[in-house]
Order: C-alpha cells, then sequence, then structure tokens
C-alpha cells in the first residue's frame, strides 16, 4: 500500500510540473528566434537603433499575442471535440448496448485475452458507464484525452513565455549599450537564451540536453542569417535609409 501512494504522489508531482511546460519551451523559442530574427533583418539593413526597438516590440507583442491566442483556441477545441465524442460515444451506449457489449467484446479479443476470461471482464467494464465510455473512446475513436481543463492558462504561459524569452534579443537596444556593439550582444544573448531554451526542450522530445540545446541554437541561427542578409537585400535593391 506503502508503495502505491509513493507512486501517486511522484506521479501527481510529475504531472503538476510538466503540466506546462511544452507551453513554456516552444512559447519561448519562438519568441527568442521571431524577435531575433526582426533584429537581425533590421541590422541588416544598417537601421538605426531606435528603429530596431519599434520593431522589435512591436513584434514581441503581436506575436506573443497570437501565439498565446491561438494556443488557447487550439487547446479549447480540442477539448469542446472530445467533450462531443464522449457525449455521442455515452449515449451510443444507451441506445444500443448490445451492440456496443459485443464492440466491447472484439477489443478483448483483439488483446489476445483467453476466450474463457472474457464474458467476465466484459461484464466488468460495462457495469461502469464511465470505464465503458472511456474505454470505447482510446480503442475505438483512437482519442487519448488530455487534461487540458484550462485552454486559457496555456495561452497565457505561452504568451509570458514568448515575451520573457523574446526581450532578450533586445536587452542591448534597450538599456542603451554602446551601438558598435549592440548587434554583438545581441547575437551573444540571443545564442545563450536559444541554446537554454533549447535544452529544456529535451525534456519534451527525450533527447540529449547538450544535442536539444545545439539544434535549436542552429535553428535560431539560420534564421537570424537569412533574416540579415534579406534587410541588406532591401537596403542594397530599394536604398532604404532611416
Amino acid at each position: 500500500m506503502q508503495e502505491k501512494l509513493t507512486h501517486t504522489h511522484h506521479e501527481k508531482l510529475h504531472q503538476a510540473g510538466g503540466k506546462y511546460l511544452r507551453d513554456l519551451v516552444y512559447g519561448a523559442n519562438d519568441g527568442i528566434i521571431t524577435t531575433f530574427a526582426v533584429i537581425s533583418g533590421a541590422a541588416g539593413a544598417a537601421l538605426s537603433p531606435g528603429v530596431v526597438i519599434i520593431l522589435g516590440l512591436a513584434n514581441l507583442l503581436a506575436d506573443g499575442i497570437s501565439m498565446g491566442l491561438s494556443n488557447f483556441l487550439s487547446l479549447r477545441s480540442e477539448r469542446d471535440f472530445h467533450k462531443m465524442e464522449r457525449a455521442r460515444e455515452d449515449m451510443e451506449i444507451e441506445k444500443f448496448p448490445n451492440e456496443e457489449r459485443e464492440e466491447v467484446r472484439v477489443i478483448l479479443r483483439r488483446w489476445g485475452l483467453p476466450e474463457k476470461h472474457i464474458p467476465e471482464i466484459l461484464d466488468s467494464i460495462t457495469s461502469d458507464k464511465k470505464r465503458w465510455v472511456d474505454l470505447m473512446m482510446v480503442e475505438e475513436l483512437g482519442i487519448v484525452e488530455s487534461n487540458n481543463e484550462f485552454p486559457a492558462k496555456h495561452g497565457l504561459v505561452t504568451f509570458a513565455a514568448f515575451i520573457a524569452a523574446g526581450s532578450f534579443p533586445l536587452i542591448p537596444y534597450i538599456f542603451g549599450i554602446s551601438a558598435e556593439y549592440q548587434f554583438l550582444t545581441s547575437i551573444a544573448a540571443t545564442a545563450i537564451a536559444l541554446f537554454m531554451v533549447g535544452s529544456a526542450r529535451s525534456t519534451i522530445v527525450k533527447t540529449s540536453w547538450l544535442r536539444a540545446g545545439f539544434e535549436m541554437l542552429m535553428v535560431g541561427g539560420f534564421a537570424a542569417l537569412a533574416a540579415y542578409f534579406v534587410g541588406g537585400a532591401v537596403k542594397a535593391l530599394w536604398g532604404v535609409v532611416i
């Protein structure tokens, strides 16, 4: 009994700690990369620090809101769809109990259970309607219901992570570091932030923290390099001077 309670306690701690981890990691990754891409494009076009700050802050706020709301709407839609499918399955059990029992029997056979044990297990499952519906949701519909009861919280966490991490590339500009070192300092701050957040991503994708960190660093670096050359090309082609 003690072992079971300890396992349950650890499981709850794990769920509480990881509930918003995906929102934090992906919100932070996108915040850093998109903000630094804007700064790189502005640097490539040789725009003034004031313009960089305006563009960077505008991107930070607009994209942060967009990401937060997108996550909120996505999770809410998924939750509502699961509720709808559960209600439909519940209705089918009420109206067609015999047919639904046969479907459970087929599932149990598919699992490879001995035929002599199936009637007893079948009775046990169908005696509890919630357990019955839970089984059909997974085995018949392929739906694994999540515990995202509060999509707004996930959206808020995504927004906060985007803003917090996305602010790193802007620090040298906001705090008035010498103009000749602003972009270089921004590169360093961004690289550190990308590696740290990328390493945290390893808890989700189940890979080496070192590999995950360098992967995110390369992705961010490629995006920034592309933005930098686009900024330079726009300046050369259209003669933008600000």
